[in-house]
């Protein structure tokens, strides 16, 4: 007895006088694609965005592009704004003018690193390795990995009878701007003044320390680069001095058929 139409049997032989197992399938010539879920597929893509992105790249106008690929700037313009979809002849030109492969407008883009820090996340922490700390601080990066700087926002407390401000040193550079207040900042011997508005930049392999000068408390942002400095004679700063070095104390394509492209180096 011959398979019924659209019918599959997954058995070679009925030698065995077993009945196969029938399966059905799938009746190709009905299928009907939805013309909307294509288009955003299409879309989803942003081919006409990554065109423009070469082109502003190498800052080129769309009549320039026009005469490297034959095609004109009109259609490159529609192009760009998703108004038409092209082919994969007039895609593969384009390409080849910028050395692309045509797997570039078709596979998916990296992930920038983008990481949104909110204020009612942040874990405020205190000075550490002191028992009556002098300012607390928070992580603004926290939530990026392998990050290349640490940012912090602290709030330091106006000083104590008899308290001694701590000095501390690490790797790489700092920046601090005060937000409010007044804050003394210690550089090795020299002692800076700093009030609302100002900034300091510093090596901070060199023994450094902050403390609040007001009666009222400071604020400030601080940006640390724990990374050795490179001095002007090209050994990292503080290099003699890194065995003793405290840890800071802020947690830290197909060608086409005619041949007149032109590659743009």
């Amino acid at each position: 007895m011959a398979t019924p139409p659209n019918m599959l049997s997954t058995k070679s032989s009925q030698s065995s006088g077993v009945r196969p197992e029938l399966h059905a399938v799938p009746d190709v010539a009905h299928v009907q694609v939805d013309g909307e879920a294509a288009e955003s597929i299409i879309a989803e893509k942003r081919i006409g965005e990554r065109i423009k992105h070469l082109r502003l790249k190498k800052s080129m106008g769309l009549v320039e592009l026009g005469r490297h690929t034959g095609l004109s700037a009109s259609f490159l313009s529609q192009l760009e704004t998703g108004r038409v979809v092209p082919t994969l002849r007039n895609l593969a030109r384009i390409a080849m003018v910028f050395s692309k492969d045509l797997n570039y407008f078709f596979e998916p883009e990296p992930q920038t690193l983008c990481r949104v820090h909110r204020g009612k996340d942040r874990v405020r922490l205190p000075q550490s390795g002191v028992p009556d700390p002098s300012y607390y601080f928070e992580s603004l990066g926290y939530l990026v990995p392998d990050r290349q700087l640490d940012p912090y926002f602290a709030e330091f407390l106006p000083p104590k009878p008899g308290a001694e401000p701590r000095s501390h040193q690490h790797f790489g550079c700092e920046f601090l701007f005060v937000l409010s207040g007044n804050l003394t900042i210690r550089h090795g011997s020299a002692t800076y003044e700093l009030a609302q508005g100002d900034a300091i930049y510093f090596d901070a392999s060199t023994t450094h320390g902050y403390e609040c000068s007001g009666q009222d408390r400071a604020s400030a942002i601080i940006v640390t680069l724990q990374q050795p400095v490179q001095a002007s004679g090209g050994l990292p700063r503080g290099t003699q001095a890194s065995k003793g070095m405290r840890p800071a104390p802020l947690p830290s394509p197909p060608p086409p058929s005619r041949g007149f492209i032109t590659k743009v180096g």
